[in-house]
């Protein structure tokens, strides 16, 4: 994970599971909590743009609202038949609070800033 920059999560972490839209980084992305386990993805359905912090999760996938598509909250993998995917976003939680990483650009990695 040498070329992921970490970005603090600002938004207040609620007890048990939650989903929700925050911004981070310059992204609209779907944070939420399923199973005690966070995750940061996407917000953007891959198939046909809908919001997924408006969707829910089930045995470890997340499913869009609008036609019930679902993602593997651990792969990113759309169900079979699918053929899609999402970005799913690392997170890790330091003794300051919650943290998620970026990959960066070869540009980014050699001019901007730490």
């Amino acid at each position: 994970m040498a070329d992921l920059r970490w970005y603090k999560i600002e938004e207040e972490i609620p007890e048990g599971d939650f989903i929700r839209q925050i911004s981070l980084a310059g992204k609209k992305l779907c944070l939420l909590r399923h199973q005690n386990e966070i995750h940061l993805v996407q917000n953007s359905c891959p198939h046909a743009g809908g919001i997924l912090s408006g969707g829910w999760c089930e045995h470890g996938k997340l499913i869009c609202p609008i036609h019930r598509y679902a993602y593997d909250l651990s792969t990113g993998r759309g169900a079979e038949g699918q053929g899609d995917y999402i970005d799913l976003y690392p997170v890790k939680e330091e003794p300051d609070g919650l943290y998620a990483g970026f990959k960066q650009g070869l540009f980014s990695r050699f001019f901007g800033k730490k």
